[in-house]
């Protein structure tokens, strides 16, 4: 019996949750990691690695691959067109990929499409950021948001412009020639996401809309369902992101991060082309996760079951802290809550850096998320009982 061998591109903790996905299926993984120590090349018995941004590595990597697929959107567009042109799948193909590589390509597309998008342009230096601000809006048109076009992310690539000064002091991405988005500020309520799952043969589907915390930048707990949206509006969030899904021609799982305003309105902030953050909640509060979805949608099997299987599930990022050592935490955690699940990726702990998540799960909103933020807080060291 032959099964496919999907290769991943990027060996970061993404890849590790997908291959943990694939082996009830037997489904072979080949790994391009940029080291051994690589969150998933710990697990991975298939690993290669390499440099992604070189051609000749990549082609060598995806021969006997049935597809290419990927933990992170960095390969250069160009390589992956390559490829395709070698015969080899690429899923999700270049031709998507670029609107989760590109931001000004992205917002681009998506208002060519009618998609609701924050008021955008790509700017080309700082006198630029001050005309954009103006435009529209009178002089009170600042703060602005500026993004670097390619690159970047939790919080990374990201910076605020409060005045017409502080826009005359950033020089510093125009003189390396990188090229910036500017956008207005949104006055947004708090921040959701969609996450849908698509095949090569058009079928998908939807997860319930989800809620994003967002601490400096990084995300640190998701709710899902997001409590108190109305049933009205996250069904337009869904159908938002099943039409850029189609749109765009995405394969896999395709998560739109999306502000909701107080009026009622919600706008796409951020696309990302493989599974995301936003939803691993899914691994244990899902019939079927993200991750598996994500396998059967560039296999182009069938897809599952994305409804949930309790009332509430809240996902807390762990973060590292002052507890080198979160094993020693197991004990307090597990016996405090027997339904706690915990996720560590194999990461060595550095602040701040994301080296885990825990999941809870249940009928109460607000035990469910204390316990996930206690479990959270415990294995970070910021609490010790």
């Amino acid at each position: 019996m032959t099964f496919p061998v999907v290769g991943m591109v990027g060996g970061g903790q993404l890849a590790r949750m997908t291959h943990e996905a694939g082996i009830p299926l037997g489904i072979r993984f080949r790994l391009l990691s940029d080291t051994p120590r690589d969150s998933a090349a710990q697990v991975v018995n298939d690993v290669v690695v390499g440099d992604y941004r070189d051609l000749d590595t990549l082609r060598a990597f995806a021969r006997g691959c049935d597809v290419i697929t990927f933990d992170h959107e960095h390969v250069p567009t160009e390589h992956l067109r390559a490829l395709e042109a070698d015969g080899i799948a690429v899923r999700p193909g270049p031709d998507a990929l670029v609107h989760a590589q590109d931001k000004g390509v992205m917002r681009a597309r998506l208002t060519e499409l009618g998609i609701p998008c924050p008021r955008h342009r790509v700017v080309a230096d700082p006198a630029d950021i001050r005309r954009f601000a103006e435009e529209d809006t009178g002089a009170t048109g600042f703060p602005v948001v500026l993004k670097t076009v390619r690159g970047g992310y939790d919080g990374k690539g990201v910076w605020v412009v409060r005045s017409a000064a502080e826009a005359a002091a950033t020089s510093a991405p125009f003189l390396a020639g990188v090229p910036v988005l500017a956008e207005e500020k949104v006055d947004f309520t708090r921040e959701l996401a969609a996450n849908v799952v698509r095949s090569p043969h058009g079928q998908a589907v939807a997860y319930p809309v989800v809620e994003s915390v967002q601490v400096d930048g990084v995300c640190d707990t998701v709710i899902a369902p997001a409590p108190g949206l109305p049933h009205e509006l996250a069904l337009a969030a869904q159908r938002l992101a099943l039409s850029i899904a189609r749109e765009l021609n995405v394969t896999g799982h395709l998560a739109v991060e999306l502000f909701e305003t107080a009026d009622g309105r919600v706008l796409v902030n951020e696309l990302a082309m493989r599974p995301h953050n936003s939803g691993h909640w899914t691994q244990d509060g899902a019939v079927t996760s993200q991750f598996a979805n994500h396998l059967r949608a560039v296999l182009d099997l069938p897809l599952g079951d994305p409804r949930p299987r309790a009332p509430w599930t809240v996902m807390a990022n762990v973060l590292g802290g002052d507890a080198p050592d979160m094993y020693q935490g197991y004990l307090h955690c597990m016996a405090r809550d027997p339904r706690l699940k915990i996720h560590m990726y194999g990461k060595d702990v550095k602040p701040g850096r994301k080296v885990g998540h825990v999941t809870t799960f249940g009928e109460d909103l607000a035990d469910v998320r204390d316990r996930a933020r206690h479990a959270a807080d415990y294995l970070r060291g910021i609490i010790d009982e």
